[in-house]
């Protein structure tokens, strides 16, 4: 396929304007080449092969959707995985033209696909910006080979620096680095480092996440089992300090706890997600919300192939949110980002239990948030107890 096909001529690429709701895509792939010792996202190892039937079943779980009965404007889409940059032009091809059967793909400012340093060619990526897809996020992790190793990353250092001049050379204009910090022999002039190199780099955006020993995770056999140790709780708060004063005094604004980015390149996708706006989700282990109600896919690529070739739904659980759960994940995720929570989208009665709560804790976390009564946020000392201040001010 011509690298000079204009991406508007199949699928559109023109952004619109509208006063609906906006909402999100996202589109699991589950395929990886290795599978990482700190990740707790559904990914499979050596079934590359299937990778054209599963883009079949994809498909059709697409087109059987309601996807064009919804009253909201598409405006992002994310693609990520596992390691979508695994797939292969056609298979890509695939599944923006079926989902353009069933919405305009012209609606769409932000489409992100998720890429792996050393896994995604100058050819595929200019075959995947041809086809419209305008933003990659890319899996660094490290840019120190011990560290890489240590944390089963397949790539090496010098396949991050080529396969980030292979989008910029693609055409690609909006690009993430993510990092991970708190890396057991990783020191703050290590980090420090690592970060500089990838500000020189001058992506439009950077996650930056602490590593977390999830359930199910081999770190977190390790971690249970006395094979090593995490940073504890004021070690993990200086890192994350360090962080937050050293990219942003490299105008990388944090807009939310662990994402940090130029002026207007903030992440679309995961706004959505932290605003508590509708998402659909497609693929294994995929999650959806419809502003009332959560459900997810069966977390496995033979279920969810079975599920759809006999007509099923490959939903395997659901959730109806009662209107206190709701504006509780509205505090959570409110107190993460940048401009905190809105109150003027708060009900009056739930508004009175809300500033009771702030009232009652007034002394332990007074010194960490600004209240103007129009919003609440976080200040710079108090991004660091998130977690904590939000556990106080559910309802």
């Amino acid at each position: 396929m011509s690298n000079q096909r204009d991406p508007s001529n199949k699928l559109g690429d023109t952004n619109i304007k509208s006063s609906k709701t906006k909402a999100g895509i996202y589109i699991h792939i589950p395929f990886c080449r290795t599978k990482c010792m700190y990740c707790d996202f559904y990914s499979i190892t050596e079934r590359e092969n299937d990778a054209d039937g599963f883009v079949s079943i994809l498909c059709k779980e697409i087109l059987r959707s309601p996807l064009d009965e919804y009253p909201w404007i598409f405006d992002t889409l994310f693609i990520g995985g596992g390691t979508p940059s695994l797939l292969n032009e056609h298979q890509m091809e695939s599944i923006l033209l079926t989902l353009s059967k069933k919405i305009p793909f012209s609606n769409f400012v932000e489409k992100t696909v998720e890429i792996n340093p050393g896994e995604a060619s100058l050819e595929k990526l200019t075959n995947f910006r041809s086809l419209g897809m305008n933003r990659v996020s890319m899996g660094v992790q490290s840019l120190e080979p011990e560290l890489l190793i240590f944390l089963t990353r397949s790539h090496s250092v010098k396949q991050v620096f080529e396969t980030y001049n292979h989008a910029r050379t693609a055409g690609f204009e909006n690009v993430n680095c993510d990092l991970i910090y708190g890396i057991p022999g990783q020191t703050p002039d290590i980090w420090k480092r690592d970060m500089n190199r990838v500000i020189e780099l001058n992506p439009e955006h950077i996650s930056a996440y602490t590593l977390t020993a999830e359930k199910g995770t081999e770190l977190f056999y390790m971690v249970s089992s006395n094979e090593l140790s995490l940073p504890d709780e004021r070690t993990a708060a200086d890192w994350f300090n360090l962080t937050r004063s050293y990219l942003s005094e490299h105008q990388y604004i944090p807009y939310e706890i662990s994402n940090f980015s130029k002026p207007k390149k903030e992440c679309r996708h995961n706004l959505h997600y932290w605003n508590i706006e509708p998402y659909m989700g497609f693929g294994p282990s995929s999650h959806s919300f419809d502003g009332n109600q959560r459900w997810n896919n069966v977390r496995s690529l033979d279920k969810y192939i079975k599920k759809i070739d006999e007509g099923l739904s490959p939903i395997s659980s659901n959730e109806t949110l009662s209107p206190t759960q709701k504006l509780n994940e509205r505090i959570g995720f409110g107190l993460r980002l940048k401009e905190g929570i809105d109150l003027e989208k708060f009900p009056k009665p739930q508004k009175i239990l809300f500033n009771q709560n702030i009232k009652k804790y007034e002394n332990k976390w007074d010194d960490y948030i600004e209240n103007n009564g129009k919003t609440i946020k976080l200040n710079e000392k108090g991004f660091a107890f998130a977690d904590e201040v939000a556990v106080d001010l559910l309802i």
